[in-house]
């Protein structure tokens, strides 16, 4: 009695036939390799946003799988800032059929920052780069309210939107403070939602640098207790 265990043997002899097993064998690699990347981002992130932040709790949720993971971080009852939430998102390095495309369309990863203010703040102004600005970015609600000028920043250039000539020295006052943005592409400072805005290009082991000196300047920009508009 003959079996025929696997009929179409003749096919593992055909050339098509390896390329296929080392192709699925290459994405195989890619995938372990880019999870791993993403996952170590994710955690030099994070513990940065620890040492800046110095909650005294801390949640953390996986978004998708692989797609990226948020975060929320409780200040001291003491500090002027009552949460801050935090969401990083990765280009698909896990796929490498797909990371081409989402580099053109994407560009780079993202870490978005949401910061909550126990005060009101002294009214509305933006600092954002005009690359970002120009590409995908955000839309700001209120332009047509407010005041615009171009200022450099190290060396990229970006757009300061103001609502009042306090707000105006108190953007220019963290140019000055810290001479180069390093990844930091956007800080919104929205008193009707009572928050401010991040957004920053995380890489490994520099968003404590970039974020710290902000984080500090935070505070300046909430109106005196006891004062009107």
């Amino acid at each position: 009695m003959n079996f025929d265990f696997f009929p179409y043997e003749h096919l593992a002899k055909e050339p098509l036939f390896f390329l296929f097993v080392a192709f699925s064998a290459i994405l195989g690699y890619g995938f372990f390799w880019g999870k791993r990347i993403n996952y170590g981002l994710f955690k030099s992130a994070f513990e940065d946003l620890v040492s800046v932040i110095r909650p005294v709790d801390q949640t953390f949720t996986n978004i998708g799988g692989l797609i990226g993971y948020h975060a929320t971080f409780t200040p001291p009852k003491t500090d002027p800032i009552s949460q801050v939430d935090a969401t990083i998102t990765f280009l698909p390095r896990h796929s490498w059929l797909w990371m081409p495309i989402s580099m053109l369309i994407r560009k780079y990863d993202r870490l978005f920052i949401t910061i909550h203010f126990r005060r009101a703040l002294i009214a509305e102004g933006h600092l954002i780069e005009k690359g970002y600005a120009g590409f995908r970015g955000p839309k700001i609600t209120h332009a047509e309210r407010l005041q615009q000028e171009n200022i450099k920043w190290g060396t990229c250039d970006f757009i300061l939107y103001f609502g009042s000539e306090t707000i105006r020295q108190k953007l220019r006052q963290i140019v000055n403070r810290q001479a180069d943005p390093g990844t930091v592409r956007h800080i919104a400072v929205v008193p009707e939602q009572q928050k401010s805005f991040i957004f920053m290009i995380p890489k490994k082991g520099n968003v404590a640098t970039c974020l710290s000196p902000i984080y500090q300047w935070l505070p300046s920009l909430l109106k005196q207790e006891g004062k009107g508009k």
